[in-house]
């Protein structure tokens, strides 16, 4: 897993992705046991950054299982990894950041 976490968040790195958050949910009651933000720099290298993934994942057998893109917001499925890469004004509008911390710091019952 480690290895899959680390491959992923080097293509969005290396292609200019900015601000790699990622939250380990795996002991949190979430649909996936990851989650990797970025930021795009605009709505074209959302788009770039999202073939990117399915150029350099796909053929190290990364399955996606959905995608869910707009020019602002692309989700990528991965099944036990959610891909979030979202313009700077998206990110900033959504702050799905403090809602992840939180889940990932939160005490559970």
């Amino acid at each position: 897993m480690q290895a899959r976490l680390e491959n992923i968040t080097k293509v969005l790195d290396t292609n200019k992705a900015e601000a790699i958050e990622l939250f380990d949910l795996r002991e949190r009651n979430y649909f996936v046991d990851y989650v990797i933000i970025a930021s795009s720099l605009g709505e074209r290298h959302t788009q770039a950054l999202l073939d990117h993934l399915k150029k350099d994942l796909k053929p190290a057998g990364e399955h996606f299982a959905h995608i869910d893109e707009s020019s602002q917001w692309v989700a990528v499925d991965l099944g036990d990894i959610l891909i979030h890469i979202m313009t700077p004004e998206y990110r900033s509008k959504y702050d799905m950041e403090t809602f992840l911390s939180e889940l990932s710091e939160r005490d559970e019952f």
